[in-house]
């Protein structure tokens, strides 16, 4: 005889619907190695709730209860036909379910003679679906395993086996009988499939009754009770205990561990689990629950046992109760008054009544609870009444009930004992602008409960599931501008997400991308492999709003844009971005140089709203210019002077420009290497540089505006106003003017470079130069910036930045780091 201990099964409604679905399971028992396995099943899918359909509908007239039968045999039928060919094998099955059908029939009539239906006569109809799914289900395995005869397959009635007695807690079990009854129905399967029905057992006087609401999963932990199983395995339909409800939370994700205490206060709470209760025999007996996925077996699940895993796991699931009232018995003849609380609940006891929460000022001042929805009418009358005297003579000033509210809890072992848990759950409902009208704990610290607005429900249950699930460097990204810099950013994302992910934690989610007309919204991120793609073939109108709403996700604790644009129109809505919570990461120069009282809203706004505004590449591309400044300034050091070349493409054209090809066709050359704007205008009429000049002047602390600014233009009057292609075309007209300004520095040994200087006494000019050959910027690489900064502590030897200053890579890289500087600035969620 074999010592191996059992491993019991459990397979759902869902998991039995059909014969493909009946094929499953068998392939699933037959291929696990366990020699001896108990499985127990509910009926087919929608069986139950048909059977009992027909209950009701006998109470009314029994002109229904033949065809409504003849539907379910013609689905029983089908199956047995599809999974048992062999007509030897198919007829005890049919035999066993005409002659249940008759007595089911005879049931039926009787309670259509009566226009009623015991309890025990709905028991009886109800239990048909699972004696008919499990004996089609050992039948089939018996003809799969025609080629292993040493393997049997015995089909056990639970009524045989499961013994119960119902009380005011439910249905309680006659251990004692019931185990003997077990060793006789499961002795000598040494090697075997042993198939039992679920819901249904006997009462001590041998009648026939069901095991009530999730019944299947009470029966698997009753036989894995009885057997003594080494584990009980609850296949269903998903692949495990998810961390939230996946259709609220997209993030939910499964949770691998979780203890029978957890698993408890989840399903409280409504979390699909298993019914608190049906886990009694397993827990009382240390046997570990998997929940698993019928249709998904090779995922390994979820594992309840006494253990609840690694103990860094502080929350293991976040859940709610929907279509909850409120109740408030509040007043002064409360405080100090024993008894209270007992009148209070005797008298809901008394009316039948579940409390789900229960919560009480230490000042006794007030006690609130909890209770579902539809008893709300029901409940306030009966606490009038237990309390008519009180509030007749003013002790007890108010019965207050709030409908439409919901529960949302956190669950974890691990909160035990650890401080800060309540402050970050109720800070970020607090932060999410969601108001707590009660709360609960109780003293395990396992579970911390909050009674909120019905409506609010799904935007607590996202926020809290982030600020307790996902990395706090989990970023919702919005990319405007996919053009020669923002395609070439997310190309350098879509290469690094992999190791930022692995090595760091850090989650960017490029969730919208954003063109001047179109724009691309993704449920979960953007493929960023096959980003164009989505844009040109998934691309719908541009509607700003309807972008900014969904960057700004409420259960992702972070959001930014990043603005890859060159466009006034996407700069003017930064303030409202910012308003909305939302960080911006941007090489857009026009923000930070327009007006100044718009500039100065915009570093108000950002302040007041507690977001990050991030602008390295507006000067310099990747260099470290506006953050050398700042350091210099916050550490104390006083800027006497900013000087240098801060246009790469004007640093390439001059550098480049040496009179033996014309300026024009420079000009052309360096806009197909994408080394200027669009417009190379915005580069040669030295607005752009003076736009940089003005940033680096107001992070001085100087107060410019573009009138400020002396700059020298190098597009001709004439061409000004041409549309692009045709100012490229006529550009070649004004050739001979730049090189007789080349020819004019050569002769005097000097070489021409457009400069940018910025002086606390002189002011500011941007203009083309002709330098000394020996000076520092006369020697550069092509399309380099430098910038020499000279103040009180870098007056003899200035501090010169340098390096490459144009170009979609190293501008693209500029703001990726920034990117990455913002998501080392967020901590937890806010």
């Amino acid at each position: 005889m074999s010592t191996e201990r059992w491993l019991v099964h459990k397979f759902g409604g869902t998991s039995m619907a059909d014969a493909g679905c009946i094929r499953r399971v068998a392939e699933i028992l037959l291929s696990n190695p366990a020699r001896r396995q108990a499985v127990v099943v509910s009926a087919m899918a929608k069986m139950t709730d048909a059977l009992l359909a027909l209950v009701s509908a006998a109470e009314g007239s029994s002109a229904s209860i033949r065809p409504g039968l003849e539907a379910l045999a013609e689905r029983y039928r089908a199956a047995v036909q599809a999974l048992l060919a062999d007509r030897v094998m198919a007829q005890p099955v049919l035999e066993a379910f005409e002659s249940d059908l008759a007595d089911a029939e005879d049931v039926l009539q009787a309670i259509s003679l009566v226009r009623s239906a015991a309890d025990r006569s709905r028991d009886l109809i109800a239990g048909y679906g699972e004696l008919w799914s499990s004996r089609l289900l050992a039948a089939y395995l018996d003809a799969m395993r025609r080629g292993d005869a040493s393997r049997q397959v015995r089909w056990i009635d639970a009524r045989q086996v499961i013994v119960i007695e119902h009380g005011e807690m439910g249905p309680a079990v006659q251990w004692a009988e019931s185990q003997a009854r077990a060793a006789e129905q499961f002795a000598n399967i040494d090697n075997g499939i042993a198939v039992v029905t679920g819901f249904i057992a006997s009462e001590k006087n041998g009648l026939y009754t069901t095991l009530g609401r999730n019944g299947s999963d009470f029966s698997a932990s009753i036989i894995g009770g009885l057997l003594d199983a080494s584990e009980i395995v609850i296949w269903t339909d998903v692949d495990g205990v998810m961390s939230a409800d996946p259709n609220r939370v997209p993030e939910a994700s499964i949770i691998s561990e979780l203890s029978y205490n957890e698993a408890m206060e989840l399903a409280y709470f409504g979390a699909k689990v298993i019914h608190p209760q049906t886990m009694a025999p397993a827990v009382s007996r240390s046997i570990p629950i998997y929940i698993k996925n019928t249709f998904n077996p090779a995922a390994p699940g979820s594992r309840i046992g006494r253990d609840a895993g690694s103990a860094a796991d502080q929350i293991k699931g976040i859940t709610s109760v929907d279509d909850v009232a409120l109740v408030n018995l509040e007043g002064t003849g409360m405080i100090g008054v024993p008894g209270t609380a007992d009148r209070l609940f005797g008298s809901l006891r008394a009316a039948g009544i579940s409390v789900i929460l229960i919560s009480q000022a230490s000042s006794e001042h007030s006690i609130c609870f909890a209770v579902p929805g539809k008893q709300a009418v029901r409940v306030e009358q009966v606490v009038r009444d237990a309390f008519a005297l009180e509030l007749q003579q003013g002790q007890i000033q108010r019965v207050d009930v709030q409908r439409n509210c919901s529960i949302i809890a956190v669950v974890g072992d691990g909160m035990a004992g650890l401080p800060g848990i309540a402050a970050k759950f109720f800070g970020t409902l607090g932060n999410s602008g969601i108001n707590v009208r009660a709360i609960a704990q109780g003293s395990s610290e396992r579970n911390i409960s909050a009674v909120i607005d019905k409506q609010e429900a799904t935007r607590a249950l996202r926020a809290v599931h982030s600020g307790f699930y996902l990395s706090a460097k989990t970023v919702s990204l919005g990319i405007i501008g996919p053009g020669n810099v923002g395609g070439t950013l997310l190309d350098q994302m879509a290469a690094q997400a992999g190791r930022l992910r692995k090595e760091f934690g850090l989650d960017l989610r490029v969730r919208g991308i954003a063109t001047s007309t179109r724009m691309h919204l993704a449920d979960r991120a953007v493929d960023l492999g096959r980003w164009r793609e989505a844009i040109q073939d998934k691309a719908e109108p541009l509607d700003w709003a309807r972008f900014s709403a969904h960057v700004k996700s409420d259960y992702l604790p972070h959001s930014a844009i990043v603005d890859c644009s060159a466009s006034d129109g996407v700069a003017e809505r930064y303030v409202d971005w910012f308003r909305n919570g939302m960080h911006v990461v941007t090489p857009n120069k026009k923000a930070h140089s327009g007006p100044l009282a718009d500039y100065d809203q915009l570093f108000s706004e950002s302040r007041r709203h507690h977001v990050y505004f991030l602008y390295e590449t507006t000067v310099g591309a990747a260099l470290p210019v506006i953050g050398t400044l700042r350091d210099l300034n916050q550490t104390g050091d006083e800027i006497v002077s900013i000087e240098g070349i801060l246009s790469g493409t004007l640093a390439y054209l001059f550098n480049v420009f040496d009179g033996r090809r014309p300026f024009s066709a420079i000009v052309q050359e360096a806009r197909e290497k994408g080394y200027t704007e669009p417009d190379p205008r915005d580069d040669l009429s030295g607005v752009d540089f003076a736009r940089k000049l003005i940033i680096l002047g107001r992070e001085m602390g100087l107060r410019l505006e573009m009138a400020d600014v002396q700059v020298e233009s190098l597009v001709p009057d004439a061409l000004r106003e041409l549309p692009i292609d045709e100012f490229l075309r006529q550009l070649s007209r004004h050739d001979d003017t730049m090189l007789q300004r080349l020819e004019d520095a050569r002769s005097s040994g000097r070489v021409l470079r457009y400069v940018g200087r910025l002086d606390r006494s002189s002011g500011a000019t941007v203009r083309l130069e002709a330098l000394a050959a020996d000076h520092p910027f006369a020697h550069m690489n092509l399309t380099d910036n430098v910038v020499r900064f000279e103040s009180s502590r870098y007056s003899a030897n200035p501090l010169v930045v340098q390096g490459p200053g144009a170009g979609p890579a190293v501008t693209a890289a500029g703001v990726f780091a920034d990117v990455l500087r913002l998501a080392s600035y967020l901590g937890p969620a806010r």
